[in-house]
């Protein structure tokens, strides 16, 4: 499709668009080294600790929704900055909190602030491109919403051991300062002139009638729950395994390197024809065998080689889901993309929560292999309505 003037006028830099999609992953797993951290801290137990991460999920999509609505009624390029404010302004808070509870509150304030940095860019790339344009801009972010998980654990390691959870939290709040800088600079703004501020409920109850948006939905919360519930669970499973030659922050290595892999065989097999579809259903494929390895291995260091398949395969899944994911709402991107980004984020907090009380790994990514099975088979089988 050729892009008119104005379209392509108001693309936002890609280079600002990568840091901004990966800010949301980053700062949710540069986070988990220090769980350990913040139980001894604050006297917390395991469980506890992991509820930071999960309910971090509970907020974020709640954040989701009342950005994305702000994005169509307001515009993209200020509900950017604010978000970002907020965001700074909750790590700040959580630098200094003096308890638990002030952490976990903190915590919400962040999460809330840092959902704008998903609902925005991904609203204004689909301002910017269309069709097979969209396709190959989301082909080449992949590598980024692959990786950066995988970076922010190694950062959060390397942090957390030269200045304890406080240097993560302070860490944090200036990567957001940076940002917000940066967006205040270089951010345009990219809502076109038709769209609507489409009423929420109206457009959530047309989403709630479409089966494809819950087949994607539940596909995009199993890819990230497999790869999160590690981030999650994983400070403490490396504890329990008690190895030297290599810890959990290395890990994060393993899973960069498979997860652009994945976005390289991703970006291949797409110029070469294939279509997302058939790449979702072989991601969910690949999603059991690495749910599988984990499984025989799982009381050696050695899962890990399980752990890269499942993010080879969230590599390769999840650019193809959200590429296709809104077809049918362009006319009202802001509060669709609030909708979809609301189920799959409650969907994802719940199985983190779940997670995070029953601290099996393996059980964790079978479970999310098979879901993410039903999902394929309900939208190959037609067993989901459509929208109207």
């Amino acid at each position: 499709m050729i892009q008119c003037p104005s379209l392509m006028i108001r693309r936002p830099p890609l280079a600002l668009v990568i840091l901004l999609l990966s800010f949301p992953q980053v700062v949710e797993t540069i986070y988990s080294p220090t769980l350990p951290l913040i139980a001894a801290a604050y006297h917390a137990t395991p469980q506890e600790a992991a509820q930071t991460l999960s309910l971090w999920f509970v907020a974020f999509a709640f954040g989701v929704v009342i950005w994305g609505r702000l994005c169509d009624g307001v515009g993209r390029r200020p509900v950017l900055l604010c978000g970002l404010a907020l965001y700074a302004i909750g790590s700040g808070w959580a630098m200094v909190a003096g308890d638990f509870p002030q952490l976990l509150m903190a915590r919400l304030i962040s999460a809330f602030g840092a959902a704008v940095g998903s609902i925005v860019v991904q609203t204004a790339l689909r301002d910017s491109y269309r069709g097979s344009d969209l396709a190959r801009v989301f082909s080449w972010l992949g590598g980024a919403l692959a990786v950066s998980p995988a970076i922010g654990m190694v950062l959060g390691q390397a942090i957390a051991s030269c200045a304890g959870h406080q240097g993560v939290f302070g860490g944090l709040g200036l990567l957001a300062t940076g940002l917000l800088a940066l967006s205040f600079a270089f951010w345009p703004e990219t809502r076109p002139s038709e769209v609507r501020a489409a009423s929420f409920l109206s457009t959530l109850r047309d989403m709630l009638r479409d089966g494809d948006i819950w087949g994607n939905a539940v596909l995009i919360a199993v890819f990230n729950l497999a790869i999160f519930g590690f981030y999650q669970l994983g400070p403490f499973l490396f504890e329990r395994l008690e190895t030297r030659w290599f810890a959990f922050g290395q890990s994060g290595l393993v899973l960069a390197a498979a997860s652009l892999l994945g976005a390289f065989i991703n970006s291949v097999l797409l110029q070469r024809g294939a279509r997302a579809g058939q790449l979702v259903e072989a991601s969910v494929l690949l999603l059991g065998i690495g749910a599988g390895g984990v499984i025989l291995l799982a009381s050696s260091p050695a899962f890990i080689i399980g752990m890269a398949i499942v993010a080879l395969a969230y590599a390769v899944a999840i650019p193809n889901i959200l590429t296709g994911a809104l077809r049918n709402y362009g006319d009202r991107l802001g509060a669709a993309g609030a909708v979809l980004s609301m189920l799959y984020y409650v969907l994802l907090g719940a199985g983190l929560t779940a997670a995070g009380f029953g601290q099996r790994l393996d059980i964790l990514l079978a479970a999310c292999a098979i879901f993410g099975a039903l999902a394929i088979y309900a939208k190959r089988q037609g067993l989901v309505p459509k929208a109207a």
